[in-house]
């Protein structure tokens, strides 16, 4: 069944939480250019994301020492995964993608995964029992009202239901790869000017 073609009626809009959203070759520029980007929010008042294909030079452990938390002995490989850009917003601030979900504080319940901004999800990766998977951004993307949708109509984005094993399985350097196969495109096809004769 086709669900993505859905018509856009003035006032009425497809809710893109808890999608991928993929930046098309040349329409999308400047410091998103090439990103996959996973929806946490999309409501009138606009929309919040996470780049999930920007890792940074910094890892969760030097993140959790920078931050006063004392590494406990379990902490495992978590330690050495990186953390991510996020976006252009609030790039001094931790966001962290995860699953199961749990019960922190400041969260937003995302199916079984939740987006937590609070410091008490660092505090459980540090002693080596927080959520099985996660992702930890600095910053995110957000859009104001009506702008995600107006990106969307210029074709800036393709969007895709958002898979966990890409989100927590797949190396970085080839998420970008698999979220256009969850499309059907084989991404050489969309890069400019890369003729086979």
């Amino acid at each position: 069944m086709e669900t993505s073609a859905k018509q856009s009626h003035s006032g009425s809009s497809a809710d893109l939480s808890r999608q991928f959203l993929v930046a098309m070759p040349g329409m999308v520029h400047g410091n998103l250019a090439d990103t996959v980007i996973y929806v946490c929010e999309h409501t009138e008042q606009g929309a919040l994301g996470l780049v999930i294909n920007r890792p940074t030079d910094l890892t969760v452990g030097s993140l959790l020492e920078r931050i006063d938390l004392d590494l406990a002995l379990e902490i495992g490989p978590v330690k050495d995964s990186p953390v991510f850009f996020g976006g252009p917003v609030q790039t001094d601030r931790g966001f962290v993608l995860h699953a199961p979900a749990g019960d922190y504080g400041s969260s937003i319940r995302l199916g079984e995964m939740a987006l937590t901004t609070s410091r008490d999800v660092l505090q459980d990766v540090a002693q080596g029992h927080g959520p099985e998977h996660l992702l930890v951004t600095l910053g995110y993307a957000g859009w104001g009202a009506g702008q995600l949708e107006s990106e969307m109509a210029q074709n800036a984005w393709l969007n895709v239901r958002a898979d966990e094993s890409i989100l927590f399985d797949t190396a970085p350097e080839n998420r970008y790869e698999a979220a256009m196969r969850l499309l059907g495109i084989d991404p050489i096809m969309l890069a400019g000017g890369a003729g086979h004769d």
